[in-house]
């Protein structure tokens, strides 16, 4: 699942293209939180945050996800086998105080992001010049949701990203009931539907290693740092999804894709798709492939 993306932080020409390592680590911390949504899909709240005299610890970044999950991120410049013990520190205080958490995301955001916090799903993501491979197997056993994400510098101005390892640390999700003979015709197109959000569900979940499914009231968020896909509940006729795509980029079809940046909606995304068959299903699957290519 590993890839390398890269991201410019600034409009001067890169320099030299071999990767390198950071300076110090907190060139790393300083680049990330300037550039945290961008990099991380993650709205920066505070830097250097203190847990207070009794836990007397130092959170290195806090955020708030696109899901509305609290964020905590720790940062190396190199390999630090400790890395990910920090972090889970720093998380088990976060998830015990749960009220200074809000505070500081209704100072940042406002009341109604405070109110809609997702403890369900509280995340840590390490970034960091590379990972033994103890670390690596640890992240895959874990109860918590923790994304190890290696960072390579090229020139002054371009920094790459690798995810080496996800864990969503949330439960999977059920199957549905196949219909059965001699149900009514409202139950099973109820059932049909059903099916059909199944199958979405399937094929988003394929599409790749370290894909995480995160459950919303109003809608289930598929993502790997970032989210690529927001699937929302199935109407009567339908199944809506909406896509991290840039519409203006793709031919747009009546009755199946529409626009919809700047319109309300839950989930993320600007390019919605109405399902109402498998072979809708089947007709979306290229603009799901681009749109997880692109996260």
């Amino acid at each position: 699942m590993s890839e390398l993306r890269l991201f410019q932080a600034s409009s001067g020409g890169a320099n030299e293209i071999a990767p390198r390592l950071a300076d110090t680590e907190a060139c790393v911390q300083r680049l990330v939180e300037a550039n945290m949504q961008a990099l991380l899909g993650v709205t920066f709240l505070a830097s250097e945050y203190s847990t207070g005299p009794v836990h007397a610890g130092r959170i290195d970044s806090l955020g708030l996800d696109a899901n509305g999950a609290p964020v905590v991120v720790e940062y190396k410049r190199g390999l630090d086998p400790g890395i990910i013990n920090q972090g889970l520190f720093y998380l088990s205080w976060l998830v015990d105080h749960r009220s200074e958490f809000e505070h500081l995301v209704r100072d940042q955001l406002g009341g109604m992001a405070a109110a809609q916090v997702l403890w369900s799903g509280p995340r840590l993501i390490c970034v960091a010049g590379d990972y033994t491979r103890y670390d690596l197997h640890a992240v895959r056993e874990h109860r918590r949701s923790i994304d190890l994400v290696r960072y390579r510098f090229f020139g002054a101005d371009l920094i790459g990203l690798e995810t080496l390892a996800t864990a969503s640390g949330l439960p999977e999700s059920g199957g549905v009931k196949r219909r059965s003979r001699g149900d009514r015709p409202e139950r099973v197109g109820r059932q049909r539907i059903a099916e059909l959000a199944a199958a979405i569900d399937e094929v988003l979940l394929g599409l790749g290693d370290g894909i995480t499914k995160v459950q919303r009231k109003q809608y289930s968020a598929y993502r790997l740092l970032q989210n690529f896909a927001s699937v929302c509940p199935p109407q009567h006729t339908k199944v809506h999804v909406y896509l991290s795509l840039d519409p203006a980029q793709v031919d747009l079809v009546s009755g199946f894709t529409r626009n919809v940046t700047g319109v309300g909606h839950h989930g993320t995304g600007d390019l919605e798709i109405r399902l109402r068959s498998e072979k809708d299903l089947e007709r979306a699957q290229e603009l799901f492939r681009a749109s997880y290519a692109a996260a």
